[in-house]
């Protein structure tokens, strides 16, 4: 007995979550065209797009449109109608009581594309149209809401709504997109070159300012720069940072920062002058430091865990960017070598 009830009880929640499901809230949206209408006398009545019939546009159960329709090759033919407020209420099971201007008319959906209203002991069914909808719907609602608010004693006017035109509409529309993206496209290269432009003359300036005090050092100077790098060539806190090196031993992060304070003591203007030149990766840092350290190539590659090429490489890529012109990795050590003393 326990059984069968709690059988029954699974199969009555089934039942309410399915009744639940298939009873979803309708909700009257789009553009929906009338295709029969059947009279209390069994008589019929059917209506296509390409000969008249008529058109109705939901926002939602709130507002209806309504117009005369034709559907031609080249668009469509609209004569403005009524605009009326609507509301739907949900009696359950498919039916509703639908008010236009609060004047009830029983509504049957059958399936997302057609619905059927009484009016007068007449059914109307409709047929979705959503291409319609999507294509026309606005701007037929324009026409409708400002032919309503006309004041006519004649017969109301049709219009024709050209798909031809419609097309060359959005191709106009297109190629107006097209050419404000064209214009901002060049803006951003013209920015891009400007830029470039402009740190290509700070790159030069600082590169000449640089050759500037080179050149103007006086002797007595370049002797005292000499003397100093002899004495810390000569030093046992370079001898043991070569020993690390030649045995191919990985720099750790403070080890790096041992050898940035080194080279400040011996060149103090290297750093700043290196990073003024050029935004440089950890690696191409790194290279440039050992190689003011008089570090060979091969050695370099060793503590850096990288091929030979890889360090040439990374040497003649720095020396074009700097330079902007092709050049060896020798020509870029010779270069490091000659500033920030």
């Amino acid at each position: 007995m326990k059984h069968i009830l709690i059988f029954m009880a699974a199969c009555i929640m089934l039942g309410c979550t399915s009744n639940s499901h298939n009873d979803k809230p309708h909700v009257l949206q789009g553009a929906w065209t009338l295709k029969l209408l059947d009279y209390p006398t069994g008589r019929s009545e059917t209506f296509a797009e390409t000969k008249g019939t008529i058109l109705r546009l939901y926002d939602g159960d709130s507002v209806m449109y309504e117009c005369w329709l034709i559907r031609t090759e080249s668009g469509l033919i609209v004569k403005p109608g009524s605009q009326c407020q609507v509301t739907l209420i949900d009696k359950g099971g498919g039916e509703h009581v639908y008010l236009e201007d609060d004047n009830p008319r029983p509504l049957i959906v059958k399936d997302d594309t057609t619905i059927i209203i009484q009016r007068n002991g007449i059914l109307y069914t409709w047929h979705c149209a959503d291409d319609i909808a999507h294509e026309w719907g606005e701007e037929i609602k324009e026409l409708i809401t400002a032919d309503v608010q006309k004041d006519y004693t004649d017969e109301q006017q049709s219009y024709v709504l050209s798909a031809k035109e419609r097309q060359q509409a959005n191709v106009i529309q297109g190629f107006i997109l097209a050419t404000i993206g064209v214009i901002i496209l060049l803006l951003l290269i013209v920015r891009i070159a400007f830029d470039n432009r402009k740190a290509r003359r700070r790159l030069q300036l600082q590169l000449q300012q640089i050759q500037e005090v080179q050149e103007k050092r006086p002797q007595a100077v370049r002797q005292a720069i000499e003397s100093v790098e002899e004495n810390y060539f000569a030093s046992d806190e370079y001898q043991a940072l070569q020993r690390r090196i030649a045995t191919g031993q990985r720099l750790k992060d403070e080890d790096w920062l041992n050898v940035e304070s080194q080279i400040r003591k011996v060149y103090p203007g290297f750093s700043s002058q290196l990073r003024g030149l050029h935004t440089m990766s950890e690696l191409e840092y790194q290279v440039c430091l050992l190689i003011k350290l008089r570090i060979t190539p091969s050695d370099i590659a060793a503590v850096l865990a990288r091929d030979a090429s890889t360090i040439s490489t990374v040497r003649s890529r720095l020396y074009k960017k700097v330079f902007a012109r092709k050049g060896g990795a020798r020509e870029w050590d010779e270069f490091i070598l000659s500033i920030g003393a």
